[in-house]
């Protein structure tokens, strides 16, 4: 039966006061006590990821509904605080994304699964290395699911898509010489000019095109840093290149083509490569799901929100692949002011909390209930 005794408020004030940017295990720890108390379904548990589990079966036969986020949040931790009389909380992880996490807690206690299953599976590394999302998306116990709900300050849209994020440097090299006979080297940094403007042509020529959902990709410079003396030429220069992907690309058909593509610009005596960053988990890649999925209809139908894109990369890319996966959840990444999520000013608003509770809660009806 559905739980009764969760304040969502309440728990999610008891989460913003607690810090999970260096360590999630008193967040954690937060997260199991309040499951267990609630005498909803089984016993969490914590599998060997850190990733915390709970599951709700019904007594048919149905589908399979994950709902996802994540306790980590960014450093600095930043104290709990109310503005507007107590209409809006402040604090870190106030929208990211412990309010999404509140919400979920809410739908997940207290909406009816009489058919199928219900899992709520909570990570500890999103801000990092999402290795706890790798395990569940692709370890040994993964899950399976028919759609799954992914909380993340949306202001209450429905996220059908977002775009991948990839990293990597491209090393530059030539051959050091003295600045005054600059003739006997290879100024790596001089090679660098025509590269940096095949970047700007790369998606035109090479690029997978505009998504109809996110729209068209982009490739980004992003820092610099090479030579080694004032009076010498350079033999190396290094720059981070940001890639914010569309489907169909992939992460390693990424690097394979830009490598081509600047080899092709480069100066005869610079040698060129590009390399994505080296990771413990899969790059997080783009992902659509369609507008007209169930899952989609019945958060739109629950929610009121409009149906869109989210604004940045998410672990919801690993489950993307599974199955339909909508991004959804009270707060917003940034408003007219600037940044909201990871800054200092991050705040939502409470009743923002209540109501994704009570949209996810009556689209997990709609789905598992008795229809």
């Amino acid at each position: 039966m559905p739980s009764a005794r969760f304040d969502a408020l309440d728990f999610h004030e008891r989460a913003v006061r607690t810090a999970s940017h260096d360590s999630v295990d008193t967040m954690r720890d937060l997260l199991v006590e309040t499951l267990t108390d609630a005498g909803v379904g089984g016993e969490p548990r914590v599998d060997a990821a850190g990733n915390t589990l709970a599951v709700r079966e019904g007594d048919r036969e149905g589908p399979h509904l994950v709902m996802n986020t994540h306790i980590d949040t960014v450093p600095p931790h930043v104290p709990f605080a109310e503005a507007e009389d107590g209409a809006v909380v402040r604090g870190r992880g106030s929208c990211d994304a412990k309010g999404p996490l509140a919400a979920l807690l809410a739908a997940f206690l207290g909406a009816p699964v009489e058919r199928g299953r219900l899992t709520l599976a909570v990570t500890p590394d999103e801000e990092t290395t999402s290795a706890g999302a790798a395990a569940l998306a692709f370890g040994d116990d993964s899950l399976r699911a028919d759609g799954y709900v992914v909380g993340e300050p949306t202001d209450l849209d429905v996220c059908t898509a977002a775009k991948g994020r990839f990293e990597g440097t491209l090393t530059v090299t030539g051959e050091a010489a003295h600045a005054a006979e600059p003739e006997s080297g290879t100024n790596a940094l001089r090679a660098l000019a025509p590269l940096l403007e095949a970047l700007d042509t790369f998606d035109e020529e090479r690029g997978p095109g505009t998504d109809p959902q996110l729209g068209a990709p982009t490739l980004t410079a992003t820092t610099v840093a090479g030579g080694e003396a004032m009076n010498q030429l350079p033999a190396e220069v290094r720059v981070g290149i940001d890639r914010r992907s569309v489907p169909p690309e992939t992460a390693d058909g990424f690097e394979q083509a830009l490598n081509e593509h600047l080899r092709a610009a480069a100066p005869a005596d610079a040698g060129v490569e590009f390399a994505l960053t080296e990771r413990e988990t899969p790059f997080l890649e783009a992902f659509t799901t369609d507008p007209d999925d169930r899952l989609v209809e019945a958060l739109v139908d629950a929610s009121g929100g409009d149906t869109r894109a989210f604004g940045a990369a998410t672990e919801a890319s690993y489950f993307a692949a599974d199955a339909p996966t909508v991004v959804f959840g009270p707060g917003v990444l940034a408003d007219d002011e600037g940044a909201v999520a990871h800054a200092e000013r991050e705040y939502v608003r409470r009743e923002d909390v209540v109501a994704a509770g009570e949209a996810v809660r009556e689209t997990v009806a709609s789905l598992l209930g008795q229809g």
